[in-house]
């Protein structure tokens, strides 16, 4: 078991775990060493039966019924979070879940209410689920996808930590050939060279290298693709907005800087949210029609500023035009240059695009499939991807250590007289590397940063 941080003493804990407002059910939820008291209390039972509904009254203090709902007791260590656990399912009615809730703590001595992500965090603490499956329970309530929520609940059945628990294996088995040999050096036999450690450990790294790919492909699929529409007024970037998600978003008219400030929506493609944002048209601030314009272009620079792929737009209607052409080229000198860009002629059902330029009509849709085929391709998208994993950057940050770590180690192996010492060391390393992903090694900071994004009551 592991320990709790300071922060967050093991006292009994209690929540509604349902969403707030008005619904058909809603649930209150508790955990702790013994519930007899709370069971005994608000169930009028001396005991449930183990991980069986039962219909019974839900009793005030003063003896009265609050209502009439279901009651599931699970016994520790079969529970969710290893304690005994204790859902009460009434009616969802605010003010009704708010009295139930305070009958419970009532009820319970010590209880408390729960913090965000606090029956997790016990969950991880108790050895219920590692921290990556942990992790993935939040990315299952928020997956905005379909593929994303498939890909949530693989991480959380244990795929992604399976598959990261066998590359931690594999590294302490060369760890264990490595210091095997530091400590027997006088052994006549070339150790490593019998065992092939020198072929296994390229293996690893092969195979770390592939996690990694895909790793990165599920924090794309979890966190999405900031994506910004830019270019200068006019040039059909509401339009675009509107083309990509269907429905009719941002105002579109002929008269320039109609967008004052950011549009943004959250579109599919393969799966894959992209988070589009639509600018105010770009142009110098004594050009602005007024404050307001100017105000939406300083906020447009600051999405530019942000994006992980910009989209800058060109007007084909317009192109040739000497104003235009140098407005434009100006523009493309002020695009960050460590931003990701594609460049996109609009309108391209009023004019001829340049060769090998990628075009499109906002209008018609003719290029918008290849728009977005594009946006996946920027972002390093691999749509045949098979039984993805949902990943966050620290995982992936993680994993490109235990990838650096590895590169190291093979670097010293490949050393006719090896410094078996700083091989070890390096084996050593990307071992800790893999197990941070799964919560062997952290730190409480990182654990209170984790379940703090979780909502209360789970």
């Amino acid at each position: 078991m592991r320990a709790a941080p300071p922060s967050r003493p093991r006292d009994p804990i209690i929540a509604i775990a349902t969403a707030p407002g008005r619904g058909a059910v809603g649930i209150v939820r508790a955990s702790g060493a013994d519930l007899a008291p709370l069971i005994q209390a608000v169930c009028g039972r001396d005991a449930l039966p183990p991980r069986q509904a039962v219909l019974l009254p839900f009793v005030a203090a003063d003896g009265s019924v609050l209502d009439r709902g279901l009651a599931l007791h699970f016994p520790a260590p079969h529970s969710y979070t290893g304690e005994d656990v204790l859902e009460l399912q009434a009616h969802g009615g605010p003010v009704l879940l708010q009295l139930l809730l305070a009958r419970c703590l009532q009820a319970l001595p010590g209880a408390r209410l729960a913090a965000p992500g606090e029956f997790t965090e016990r969950a991880f603490l108790n050895d219920k689920l590692d921290l990556a499956q942990a992790e993935a329970v939040a990315d299952l309530i928020d997956a905005s996808t379909e593929a994303a929520a498939k890909s949530a609940a693989r991480s959380l059945s244990g795929a992604f930590s399976d598959e990261i628990a066998a590359l931690a294996a594999q590294t302490v088995e060369l760890r264990t050939l490595v210091e095997a040999t530091l400590d027997f050096p006088e052994e006549e036999i070339d150790f490593l060279e019998k065992a092939r450690a020198r072929e296994r450990l390229d293996a690893l790294h092969e195979a770390v290298a592939r996690c990694l790919a895909r790793a990165r492909q599920g924090a794309l699929l979890r966190e999405g693709l900031r994506v910004v529409l830019a270019g200068q007024p006019n040039v059909g970037k509401s339009s675009l907005l509107n083309a990509l998600a269907g429905a009719e978003l941002a105002i579109v008219t002929p008269i320039p800087g109609t967008t004052r400030d950011r549009v943004a929506e959250t579109i599919q493609v393969d799966g894959v949210p992209l988070h589009v944002t639509d600018t105010a048209g770009l142009r110098l601030p004594h050009e602005a029609a007024d404050e307001v314009e100017r105000i939406g272009i300083a906020r447009s620079w600051e999405a530019i500023a942000g994006a992980d792929v910009v989209l800058f737009l060109r007007d084909l209607s317009r192109r040739g035009e000497p104003a235009y052409d140098a407005a434009d080229a100006e523009i493309a000198a002020l695009l960050p240059a460590a931003t990701p860009r594609l460049e996109l002629w609009n309108k391209a059902d009023a004019a001829a695009a340049p060769q090998g330029a990628m075009a499109l009509s906002a209008r018609t849709g003719a290029g918008l499939d290849a728009l977005r085929q594009a946006l996946l391709a920027q972002a390093g998208w691999q749509p045949a991807t098979e039984g993805l994993f949902i990943a966050r950057t620290r995982h992936v940050q993680a994993l490109r250590a235990a990838r650096a770590h590895l590169q190291a180690a093979q670097a010293h192996a490949a050393v006719r007289d090896a410094a078996l010492d700083l091989l070890a060391e390096e084996l050593r390393l990307a071992h800790r590397a893999l197990m941070a992903i799964t919560g062997e090694y952290g730190t409480e900071d990182l654990l209170g940063a984790i379940f703090g994004r979780f909502c209360i009551g789970k």
